[in-house]
């Protein structure tokens, strides 16, 4: 999946103005709608979102293999019980007694991650020597001093949530700053990332269901574009359509605000109506929506279909309070009884729940099965073993990562691969096996701070080392410090394995790059307004549409208004491609996005490379169950 900055969800309103660290994905099939698009922690893997939504009836207990706000993908379990710390807050307060009261809870924060770090909190108590404790007390007050002279000389006035918390998207703050020294996936939730990360949890949220973005219009303001309305969302089913501008909503104007701000316009509670103008090329005026909002789940298993007969494809992008009894539909849609092979492709997954993860490997192990374990310092170990197991369904598998799986993906992946239930192609996944346990603070915030490490069922570190590289290479060029191999394990089968640097697939198949060409065509949105161009001449498209040579002529002659320069030779050279984006653009408008998935996963090369592989799947399965009996017999 391509993500960029800036581009969002109506759901979400990403935009670099948000908190958490950006997330580029790889681009994977089964998500469609523009050149550009912004990846599901998100997503998305992807930026923090606010949420307009109280946590009803849901338990904060359960553990969380992927840390959805700043700096993916993180595994936190929600701790309420013993690990809150509240500041009741007045009315009527000034500036200044509001500034002292966050700087008393700075201080009383910090004292409690103090407590966290040095073992005196949680599970197990320690008594800290009084040379520890004069250590820390000399520290807060020499912060309070510094900050007491900042506040009272500086030339202009001193945000205290931005020194404490930190700038938007960034970690310069004194809380996380101080997180940062730890490792990369401890992190501090301001009050809107934690709110989102129960969002997030929940897998839904209340609007009319579209992802925006935010782009440059006339003298350099931003105007809104929808990228694309959610399959049988509210906004699907109005009719609204990718390319759209959104100029007004409820009357009010959107222009140069950022996707946030129109995210939050959109959102609201069920049942009420927001209403929407429009601007849509090839309509002399605006167009006006009456929508009524509705509970918009984010699915997280996003495609599921027979690909071949009697082969079923399944892609779960992350891993939700939802995700096992989606999987669970899903095979029953594709009749799990009678299929003869699976792909289950989980390239780009940030991660999620660990229980979600547990429950969908369970899915496909025996039971019995040991899936996942981990522990820590002051965390005593705890195993995960399958409680239903396969019922005898033992069609062949192949599991699809690349570098943006990461953490539950990959407790899932290596667990399958563990117990040669499935051959893992594509990618080294990230290699994410930290366990963060989140601590509820005051001000609606909390603290995720690693507790243990995760490992597979052979005893495999999944965590990547971090020890010398840079944040920023960390997230975004994983490939810089790969794994040496320098830890073996066996499969059930004997095969090796190996550990401490996230995932190695058993047949390695990297991304397809495109061209200098195709590049440029995506990096302008060529195909995206091409794609608005052509139905607003054309209006619509047959459901068997080929993109013949008048369709192609057309499309030379938008490049060339466009100004955007191609030789007749580099589009002979890479007419397939450019014939498969156009019709998959026009697919995605008109009949939406589950067609255009399918289609996308039709022309996947990884995926035809994983059809081609599923009788080694099958000897995988049947050596593995052969190797353990002979072991058995000794």
């Amino acid at each position: 999946m391509e993500a960029v900055p800036g581009v969002g969800y109506e759901n979400s309103g990403y935009d670099s103005s948000n908190r958490r660290a950006p997330t580029v994905a790889l681009p994977r099939p089964g998500t469609v709608g523009s050149d550009v698009r912004a990846a599901t922690p998100g997503h998305g893997l992807g930026l923090p979102r606010g949420s307009d939504r109280s946590n009803r009836g849901r338990n904060p207990s359960r553990q969380n293999a992927s840390n959805q706000t700043r700096g993916w993908p993180a595994s936190v379990s929600l701790r309420p019980e013993g690990a809150m710390l509240y500041c009741v807050k007045g009315r009527g307060v000034d500036r200044i007694m509001k500034q002292t009261r966050r700087l008393v809870w700075f201080i009383s924060s910090t004292v409690l991650l103090c407590a966290l770090l040095g073992g005196a909190y949680g599970q197990r108590v320690e008594a800290t020597t009084n040379t520890e404790d004069t250590d820390v007390q000399g520290g807060l007050s020499s912060f309070t001093k510094i900050f007491d002279v900042v506040e009272q000389n500086y030339a202009d006035p001193v945000d205290p949530d931005k020194a404490i918390f930190g700038p938007p998207n960034s970690s310069l703050g004194a809380i996380p700053g101080m997180l940062r020294t730890l490792d990369p996936h401890s992190n501090f939730f301001d009050p809107r990332s934690f709110a989102q990360l129960r969002e997030d949890q929940e897998g839904k949220y209340y609007g009319v269901g579209m992802q925006i973005t935010a782009r440059p219009g006339k003298m350099g303001k931003l105007v809104t574009i929808v990228l694309l309305p959610m399959p049988g969302s509210p906004a699907f089913r109005a009719g609204l359509r990718p390319g759209d501008v959104i100029t007004y909503v409820d009357g009010k104007p959107t222009e140069d605000l950022n996707t946030v701000q129109v995210a939050e316009m959109l959102k609201g509670p069920k049942g009420t109506v927001v209403h929407v103008t429009i601007s849509r090329e090839g309509s002399d005026q605006p167009l006006q929506f009456a929508i009524t909002r509705d509970e918009i789940a984010k699915h997280s298993v996003d495609a599921a279909f027979i690909l071949h007969p009697g082969i079923g494809y399944i892609h779960i992008s992350s891993f939700n309070e939802n995700t096992n009894d989606e999987l669970t539909a899903a095979l029953h849609k594709l009749n799990e009884q009678s299929l003869q092979g699976l792909i289950l492709d989980l390239r780009g997954n940030p991660g999620g729940l660990l229980q979600e993860a547990v429950e969908v490997a369970d899915h496909f192990v025996e039971k019995n099965q040991l899936i996942v374990y981990h522990y820590g310092r002051h965390s005593r170990e705890k195993r995960y073993y399958a409680s239903k197991g396969a019922d005898s369904n033992e069609y062949p598998i192949v599991v699809l990562i690349n570098r943006m799986s990461a953490s539950a993906a990959e407790i899932v992946t290596g667990a399958l691969q563990d117990h040669d239930r499935a051959l893992v192609m594509g990618e080294p996944s990230f290699g994410k096996g930290l366990v963060q346990t989140v601590y509820p603070l005051s001000e609606k915030s909390g603290l995720a701070l690693t507790t243990a490490r995760y490992y597979t069922p052979s005893g495999r570190l999944i965590q990547r080392d971090y020890s010398d590289v840079s944040l920023y290479d960390y997230y975004y060029h994983p490939q810089t410090n790969p794994s040496e191999h320098n830890e073996v394990r066996l499969t059930d089968g004997g095969r090796e394995v190996y550990g401490g640097g996230g995932i190695d697939p058993d047949i390695r198949v990297p991304e397809p790059k495109m061209t200098p060409v195709q590049e440029l065509l995506a990096q302008r949105g060529a195909f995206f307004n091409f794609g608005k161009s052509y139905l607003a001449a054309h209006q619509t498209i047959p459901h068997d549409f080929d993109v013949n040579d008048e369709v192609v002529n057309e499309f030379k002659q938008f490049l060339d208004k466009e100004k955007i320069q191609v030789s007749d030779q580099d589009l002979q050279s890479n007419l397939d491609f450019i014939k498969k984006r156009i019709r998959l653009q026009l697919v995605t408008v008109i009949y939406g996005e589950a067609e255009a998935s399918r289609l996308s996963v039709e022309n996947d090369y990884l995926v035809q490379k994983a059809l081609e592989n599923l009788p080694q799947a099958r000897d995988l399965v049947a050596k593995a169950k052969k190797y353990m009996a002979s072991k058995n017999m000794k």
